[in-house]
């Protein structure tokens, strides 16, 4: 069967599989109603199983030692927007100076880019919108954050006077690119994290997972859910709390000592004992 094809040998997600049966159906069902076929095959297959997802991240500690091996490459901003914001790759690359209120101390995170394939060939679609309403947000503009966005825009200043004509100007605009102005690519940014990871002995990571690690450390330091919500652009609370749940030890821990104080078997009275029956 394709779907169990897909999971199991090419390592599809099951989520990812249960797109596929939604477009398939769908597809279907429209050619079933124009009478091109028959009837719609799909509406008997048995609908695909959701992942229950847990998510990979790395702890602060792991962070502050994984940072530094991207400094100074074009990787540096890419990682470091994903690990302080949690933003996703499309809304990293899609990012562009205007986003960036240096004055207000604020980052806007408003348009995605992605690079997609269209019948064997890859297209750019940059969108001046997010994936939801509510991953249009504002962001405070974290210090470190900010030093390494105004040494990026120094440097992208100074290649396109030393480049002249050879620089690309295309993505002039674009705050992740390489030292000729070329957009550093979605496909680019996913497989140098992971070698980088690699090669320098780390723990592997998805470069997804960069967001979830944001998330896990927003959550043990006390941040609530809504604000993680916010802060990640989730459409809804019951995403971010399906998500992240299994994290959220320490308020669970308050809410286990709570109930240990409350219900103290330690200091139940004794059990008064019957007087004996008479016998007559």
């Amino acid at each position: 069967m394709f779907y169990t094809h897909e999971i199991n040998q090419r390592g599809v997600s099951g989520n990812t599989v249960l797109h596929y049966h939604a477009n398939i159906r769908k597809a279907l069902s429209d050619a079933a109603k124009l009478k091109l076929i028959p009837y719609n095959p799909a509406a008997e297959v048995e609908r695909p199983k959701k992942d229950n997802f847990v998510a990979s991240y790395y702890s602060a500690d792991e962070l502050m030692e994984v940072l530094p091996i991207f400094a100074n490459t074009k990787m540096e901003l890419p990682v470091m927007l994903a690990a302080f914001y949690g933003l996703r790759r499309s809304e990293v690359i899609g990012l562009q100076w205007s986003a960036i209120d240096f004055e207000r101390k604020i980052v806007t995170i408003s348009r995605t880019f992605e690079r997609i394939n269209v019948d064997g060939k890859m297209v750019d679609v940059s969108k001046c919108r997010t994936k939801n309403k509510a991953s249009f947000r504002s962001l405070p503009l974290i210090p470190a954050v900010e030093q390494a966005l105004l040494k990026a825009q120094k440097r992208q200043h100074q290649q396109m006077k030393l480049c002249g004509g050879s620089y690309c100007k295309e993505y002039k605009d674009y705050i992740c690119v390489d030292d000729m102005g070329h957009l550093v690519t979605p496909d680019y940014v996913t497989r140098v994290f992971r070698e980088m990871l690699l090669k320098n002995g780390f723990r592997p990571i998805r470069y997804h997972d960069l967001r979830h690690s944001c998330a896990s450390l927003l959550i043990k330091n006390k941040v609530t859910m809504k604000e993680v919500q916010m802060w990640l652009g989730h459409s809804s609370f019951s995403t971010t709390a399906n998500i992240y749940a299994h994290i959220d030890v320490d308020s669970k821990m308050e809410a286990a000592n709570m109930i240990a104080s409350k219900i103290n078997l330690g200091e139940l009275p004794e059990k008064k004992k019957s007087p004996k029956q008479k016998i007559a």
